[in-house]
């Protein structure tokens, strides 16, 4: 039997993606934890939910590619039912590189995941939750990050140029969908306490950036998963084409 609130968070196997598939399925819905390699961590993911009673399913594919996410949505239609909820959430920094060392190869990966993937989801999802296709709406949260507004840290053009946009993606497909019953909202969290800040400087980005933020300290995963969760519940129905910042006041 079909889930009534079918839930697919991209890049779900770790860190921020991890604790809103977890959250998700404690709030209800059945889960799609999507990975593109690390099969083991989403499988931890699925096997969380399910020790708490929920309902979830790993589904590798990289959403960066069309027919991979294709594929991804088809396995979800069979296994779990129509997609109501969508958030995409996975998302990479590339390598910290001055602009006149950036070459193809990582500036190609940055925008695929980060941005082509959300004409790749975002179309599959629309084509499910559309009225004119038949569809009873949805919502769908695109994560972005405040590097977008505030340019990230020194090398990191390409991402925060990606993450800016992932707002404007937002508020144009806000006005596109909104008539087809379909909620589009942003979420930019600050710095988090995940495995993407290792690469950057760990320890020392942590207290750096803790220094230069209000609340002093870094967010949690699951604080950034509250929100995000609440931004695709119906707690948050008349909020559409907003875009929240989750940053700690920075």
């Amino acid at each position: 039997m079909a889930a009534e609130r079918v839930l697919i968070v991209t890049g779900a196997g770790r860190g921020i993606g991890a604790s809103i598939a977890r959250i998700g399925a404690r709030e209800g819905f059945s889960v799609c934890v999507n990975y593109a390699r690390n099969r083991a961590a989403a499988e931890g993911v699925i096997a969380d939910i399910r020790n708490t009673g929920g309902h979830a399913i790993a589904v590798q594919a990289d959403v960066a590619q069309r027919d991979e996410v294709k594929r991804m949505f088809e396995t979800v239609d069979r296994e779990l039912g129509s997609v109501t909820a969508l958030v995409n959430n996975a998302g990479i920094t590339g390598p910290l590189t001055a602009i006149e060392d950036i070459t193809d190869a990582p500036l190609r990966e940055v925008f695929g995941t980060n941005v082509d993937s959300l004409f790749w989801c975002c179309g599959e999802a629309v084509q499910r939750m559309a009225r004119k296709h038949g569809g009873k709406g949805g919502t769908i949260l695109n994560v972005g990050s405040i590097a977008a507004r505030n340019g990230g840290m020194a090398g990191m053009v390409a991402y925060a140029t990606s993450k800016g946009a992932v707002d404007s993606f937002t508020l144009g497909l806000a006005k596109e969908a909104g008539p087809e019953g379909i909620r589009v909202n942003c979420l930019r969290p600050g710095t988090t306490e995940t495995d993407i800040i290792i690469p950057l400087g760990g320890a020392d980005l942590a207290k750096r950036v803790s220094a230069a933020t209000p609340l002093g300290r870094l967010g949690q995963p699951d604080e950034i998963a509250e929100a995000a969760i609440w931004l695709v519940s119906d707690k948050a129905s008349f909020t559409h084409g907003a875009i929240l910042d989750v940053s700690g006041g920075r």
